[in-house]
């Protein structure tokens, strides 16, 4: 299975309104619950006024669409780099699942998921 690295910095943060997102720019996640709005975006797309933020994430994706048949996928990734010692966010789309990790951790989580058989471009 390959692994697309994404050549950005992310912030995982929280806004207080809808009003607080910034959109139209090249990646950006949004969750909207009952409790909280938290978007994932470009450290530099963040929004001057979060409520709370956590910066210093990168991110790579399951390259492909993945059928909504397979099972396993994200738990492989993710037991693989915990057995790294390796903490996970991940955001999935229609399309595919992104694994973001922090900074300081993710050349190791690509070297582990390389030896792990993944081909990471």
């Amino acid at each position: 299975m390959e692994l697309k690295k994404i050549d950005h910095n992310f912030t995982v943060c929280k806004v207080e309104s809808e009003q607080d997102l910034i959109t139209g720019k090249d990646f950006y996640f949004i969750g909207k619950t009952d409790e909280e709005i938290s978007l994932v975006c470009i450290t530099d797309d963040t929004p001057a006024n979060t409520v709370e933020r956590d910066d210093g994430w990168k991110a790579f994706r399951i390259q492909g669409v993945l059928d909504f048949s397979l099972i396993g996928i994200l738990s492989k990734i993710s037991s693989i780099l915990a057995e790294n010692k390796i903490g996970i966010f991940a955001v999935s789309t229609f399309n595919t699942d992104y694994i973001l990790v922090k900074e300081e951790n993710y050349e190791k989580a690509l070297d582990a998921l390389a030896k792990a058989g993944y081909e990471v471009k």
